[in-house]
């Protein structure tokens, strides 16, 4: 009986240590660091072995595409970074000259930074315009405190 329960332990220790190793290894291939194109510039020999996000603005006419693949350039205030995405999507619609875009993916020691998945935004184009519905209040001269207590305790008192 005793043989039965060491067999049934073994066999629960190979199972949750299998568990671990797999949960272990998903999270650390899933991981990816976000830096600037600046910071990306200063890691060195460990940006080639980490999985990174690099953002940053598309430069106009930079776009080029072959078939699956998307050659562009990301820039970040005077620094530029060639980037190369081979993803097993095409880029979102909303990826154009100028509008910003996450790439993810890899440094390569070529100097290109190889993108597998790629994600843009143009804020500009869905954000209200100032004076329509759902648009902050444009910012007029305003009270201080103080003018609106004194002016509503003044009322009371007449």
């Amino acid at each position: 009986m005793s043989n039965r329960y060491v067999r049934f332990g073994l066999v629960t220790i190979v199972i949750v240590v299998s568990l671990a190793y797999l949960a272990y290894t998903g999270v650390q291939e899933s991981k990816s660091y976000y830096v600037t194109i600046s910071e990306l510039q200063k890691l060195g020999d460990g940006a080639y072995s980490k999985r990174l996000r690099v953002a940053g603005n598309v430069v106009p006419g930079s776009i080029k595409r072959s078939g699956t693949r998307v050659d562009f350039l990301l820039k970040e205030q005077d620094l530029t970074l060639p980037v190369s995405y081979t993803g097993t999507e095409a880029p979102p619609d909303t990826f154009k000259d100028d509008s910003q875009a996450l790439a993810d993916g890899s440094f390569g020691r070529d100097g290109v930074f190889h993108a597998k998945q790629l994600q843009a935004k143009c804020a500009s184009k869905y954000a209200p315009q100032p004076g329509q519905p759902g648009a902050p209040p444009a910012a007029g001269p305003g009270k201080s405190m103080t003018q609106n207590q004194g002016a509503s305790s003044s009322g009371m008192a007449n």
